[in-house]
């Protein structure tokens, strides 16, 4: 499988790599035998790059990988992320440098784990300099725990000032055919330090599949339910959207999915984007991604069916409980 570096940090990944994180919550019922599976196929076919985080499932979802890779830990680039705190009604973003300690140890138990190759800060404490909180970090690399450092979800100045701290090898952010606010300058920004680009839900959490027609598609217990772009009016003319690019798969010959993810792709070969999946059948359907090419017509036929800012409605709900503050 093609590989791809993170920024100029060294780390070579697979060009796709495999969120797990709904394998263990948000997203309906988890079946743990075959996530492992799923992950167990993944490293088969050459996915190397392992994403997860300390708050999915209260810490489920990281044992759930731990046992996945305990036998194939060469194989893996892994990723997990702490700063989500859910000890806490509502949850609480905490990037103290203590709790970086903390957090971090409770992973590697978690895991299983000598190291992590690429531990993330979910969301900036706005409590907590940001240099205060990588500080912390670094000292976890300076003891072993930690191979490289990453961020999720910061702006342009916050970023440079990390950088300006300890180097940063990626920073992982939505972005997908109808999540595109990236391309105004955080994008720009990665390239200019060197910080490699991780796109999670670059399949619009599931819309840019087909899969979904309707809410009722999804699980009584599936947190889209309650997200804006899900809900109402919004739902039906994003299904719209979805209409016009579904109708250029079928030109290309490949499924809605497919199309999604190789346009996450071309947009430089510096992004990888992580698909979640928690089947098997997914999982291939998504690796077809890697093959797809695109013309410049394409491309900018794509442009045309799904511009920037042309989904409907908020990616999150105004509300404290958002799965991962994402």
């Amino acid at each position: 499988m093609e590989t791809r570096e993170l920024g100029k940090s060294g780390i070579q990944v697979s060009a796709l790599g495999l969120g797990c994180m709904g394998m263990s919550e948000f997203y309906g019922p988890g079946d743990d035998a075959e996530s492992i599976r799923t992950i167990h196929r993944a490293l088969e076919l050459g996915l190397t790059f392992l994403d997860t985080a300390d708050m999915y499932g209260e810490g489920r979802n990281e044992e759930l990988v731990g046992r996945a890779v305990a036998d194939r830990r060469d194989q893996v680039i892994l990723a997990t992320k702490f700063g989500i705190d859910r000890s806490t009604d509502p949850w609480r973003v905490n990037g103290k440098p203590d709790y970086v300690h903390r957090a971090c140890d409770a992973s590697l138990k978690r895991l299983g784990l000598d190291v992590i190759d690429l531990y993330y800060l979910h969301r900036m404490d706005p409590e907590v300099p940001i240099e205060d909180t990588v500080g912390a970090m670094t000292e976890l690399v300076r003891a072993g725990k930690v191979r490289h450092l990453g961020l999720s979800e910061v702006p342009s100045d916050i970023l440079r000032r990390a950088a300006a701290a300890h180097p940063i090898a990626a920073l992982q952010t939505e972005y997908s055919l109808w999540t595109r606010e990236v391309e105004a300058d955080i994008l720009a920004t990665c390239r200019d330090l060197g910080v490699g680009f991780v796109a999670y839900s670059p399949l619009g959490r599931g819309f840019l599949t087909g899969q979904i027609r309707s809410p009722e598609d999804l699980a009584a217990d599936d947190w889209r339910r309650r997200a804006p772009r899900f809900q109402g009016e919004n739902f039906a003319r994003n299904l719209e959207l979805v209409a016009h690019v579904e109708a250029l798969s079928a030109e290309k010959g490949c499924t809605l999915a497919q199309l999604a993810l190789a346009w996450v792709l071309a947009r430089g070969d510096d992004i990888v984007p992580i698909p979640g999946t928690k089947r098997v059948e997914r999982l291939e359907e998504n690796l077809g991604a890697i093959e797809l090419i695109f013309t410049k017509g394409e491309l900018a036929s794509l442009d045309l069916a799904m511009p920037p800012g042309a989904a409907e409605g908020a990616r999150y709900p105004s509300s404290p409980s958002n799965p991962d503050r994402r």
